[in-house]
């Protein structure tokens, strides 16, 4: 009866360490890994571009903006943000905004239509929570006028950043592996 009693307590507690070891893989994981990777991330910025593009209380403050540009940095600065292999090698968000007069209710728009893109893929709650927790603090880099006003002219002072190089934005925001196996 004793050999059955700790036979089962060393089974029990071998499920718990497990349970314990389960638990402690999925905090390991990066936001990036938890949000799908390369792919999902990419997927969910065409989506949040394009409704941000079409939507008249935004779209404006993007009509000097090249779209690969942004694309391409976006797809960047989400990927190193939740914890992915990139590197965010565009302008600050300060320095990128300069003199557009993006108001807090377009940049509430905009966080709405991210919102809206996250719940069309179905991204958890506690991703969403995380992934919001990390992009909300921009908003004191990118908001220059205070007020709910939507659709503002973008000034005419705003000077866009230049075009991405061609061989840039062919290799793309995410690096790719080796092709060598390392030693």
């Amino acid at each position: 009866m004793l050999k059955l009693k700790a036979f089962a307590l060393a089974l029990f507690l071998s499920g718990a360490f497990a349970a314990q070891a389960a638990a402690q893989e999925t905090v390991k994981k990066s936001l990036y890994e938890r949000l799908g990777g390369e792919a999902a991330i990419s997927a969910v910025v065409d989506d949040f571009a394009g409704r941000v593009l079409k939507d008249e209380k935004i779209n404006k403050k993007f009509a000097k903006t090249d779209a690969p540009r942004l694309l391409f940095h976006l797809k960047e600065q989400v990927c190193a943000a939740t914890g992915g292999p990139c590197k965010y090698t565009g302008l600050s968000m300060k320095e990128s905004h300069k003199h557009m007069g993006v108001t807090e209710g377009e940049f509430n728009a905009l966080v709405g239509h991210l919102v809206a893109t996250l719940d069309h893929f179905k991204v958890p709650e506690a991703e969403k929570t995380e992934l919001l927790g990390i992009l909300g603090p921009l908003k004191d880099q990118i908001v220059e006028v205070k007020g709910d006003a939507t659709g503002t002219p973008l000034p005419a002072e705003f000077k866009p950043a230049p075009p991405l190089d061609k061989s840039k934005l062919e290799k793309g925001p995410f690096p790719k592996p080796d092709a060598k196996p390392k030693m």
